[in-house]
């Protein structure tokens, strides 16, 4: 009986695990994350896309870690690539000084606001600080990022910032050789 009690509990146990959305790295690949015991990324910048398109493999496009160290997935939300392939992963660095205005300009928008469209399903575009100290997160959404039509000057001002600091930290990128 004992036996078949335990057989049966991790029976449940592989069926639980087993279930989860999330997805690793397969084993010949490397881990954008490093190690487990690496700390995780101090900004993260994610597109999701307009709300009719499939993908459901969403990755971050760049993540980037206090010492500058960044990977950027060009290809994360790309309609193009099969889900079944996994995204191109692209190791480099951001020079420190964009950084540091980055998280200067990060820390600065958390308190505006960017306003809510009136259209719905066109997507959204995410910063996210996370630094060591939980309480000095960031998280930054701007939902429908092309409209504007119906946000008040200031919050069409905020999207702005917004979108000029993402795309900042994107073309930042310098890709190790």
């Amino acid at each position: 009986m004992r036996g078949t009690k335990a057989a049966l509990l991790v029976a449940m146990l592989a069926l639980a695990l087993g279930t989860g959305t999330a997805a690793a790295d397969p084993p010949d690949q490397p881990s954008v994350h490093g190690p487990v015991s690496a700390p995780m990324a101090l900004l993260t910048l994610t597109k999701i896309p307009n709300g009719w398109q499939t993908r459901v493999d969403l990755r971050p496009q760049l993540e980037v870690s206090g010492d500058g160290r960044a990977v950027k997935i060009p290809d994360a939300v790309a309609s193009e690539r099969n889900p079944d392939n996994l995204p191109q992963k692209l190791n480099g660095h951001i020079p420190p000084d964009v950084l540091a205005a980055a998280l200067a300009e990060t820390r600065a928008l958390a308190t505006v606001d960017f306003g809510m469209p009136n259209i719905t399903d066109q997507g959204s575009q995410i910063i996210d600080l996370m630094p060591q100290a939980p309480e000095e997160d960031a998280h930054l959404v701007v939902y429908a990022p092309e409209f504007t039509e119906g946000l008040a000057p200031e919050q069409q001002a905020a999207r702005k910032r917004f979108t000029d600091l993402y795309r900042k930290l994107l073309d930042a990128f310098v890709q190790d050789l």
